[in-house]
């Protein structure tokens, strides 16, 4: 099967002194949610950034449908969308100018951004906020625009980045299915969480990160047979490596 994201032996992090990464592989597939998971410090949001391309690696290389982003800039974002832990908008500027200045970005035309963002806005509530700026949003409300943003392009690959923190039970379910929807429409997700519960239920396969090196990764039941209990939940799993007990996976 195609692969979507494809990273390659990463290595990487702020200083070769002292990097966050140390020779990571994984990948993402079309139609798939893979659950990125780990400690605080663990090296998720570094992993996350070389993906975007905020960072340079020091080694490996990632590519997005094939390409890295060396090859082709624009080409390589507009394959992605990503939506971050704190939201970050325009403080000038509406939410309407918000979707219109995202849709601009991705070449989305016309009917499909008005059929898009007409939904969206309806999912979430926020059809009489077109006009707002951001200094009258809440935290969850900031959030649902950066969703909104990121599902009205309707990329190849969406990075979501502890997408629940601030959102209230109806944008979290909301946000849930649309990640479902884009599945089924053949999107490949890569989500970092720590709200295991709900990775456990939505996630076809799982990263799981320690100090930088990726201790384990499969399907919930593959990473089970290697932990050596059929039955242990993804916390379970979790709370093993989070305490050095990584014996099972060697």
């Amino acid at each position: 099967m195609t692969k979507v994201l494809t990273v390659n032996h990463l290595s990487g992090g702020y200083s070769r002194q002292h990097p966050v990464l140390n020779d990571i592989s994984f990948d993402v597939k079309p139609g798939e949610l893979v659950g990125l998971v780990g400690l605080n410090g663990a090296g998720k949001s570094t992993t996350i950034k070389h993906i975007l391309g905020l960072l340079d690696p020091f080694d490996g290389e990632i590519r997005v449908e094939g390409m890295t982003i060396r090859e082709n800039l624009t080409g390589y974002r507009q394959k992605m969308a990503y939506v971050p832990e704190m939201p970050e908008l325009y403080e000038q500027m509406t939410l309407k100018e918000h979707l219109e200045l995202t849709a601009m970005a991705y070449d989305l035309d016309k009917t499909s951004f008005e059929k898009r963002s007409k939904r969206l806005l309806r999912l979430f509530h926020l059809e009489k906020k077109l006009n707002w700026f951001p200094i009258h949003f809440s935290k969850g409300m900031r959030q649902k625009v950066m969703i909104m943003c990121a599902f009205l392009v309707r990329p190849d690959l969406y990075i979501v980045d502890e997408p629940f923190v601030g959102l209230d039970p109806l944008g979290i379910q909301s946000l849930l299915d649309l990640m479902v929807e884009m599945k089924k429409e053949g999107a490949a997700i890569l989500m970092s969480t720590h709200i295991l519960s709900t990775a456990e239920q939505y996630c076809d396969r799982f990263i799981i990160l320690h100090e930088g090196k990726i201790v384990v990764q499969g399907t919930l039941d593959e990473i089970r047979a290697r932990y050596g209990d059929p039955n242990a939940s993804l916390q379970n799993i979790y709370l093993a490596v989070a305490r050095g007990e990584t014996k099972w996976f060697s």
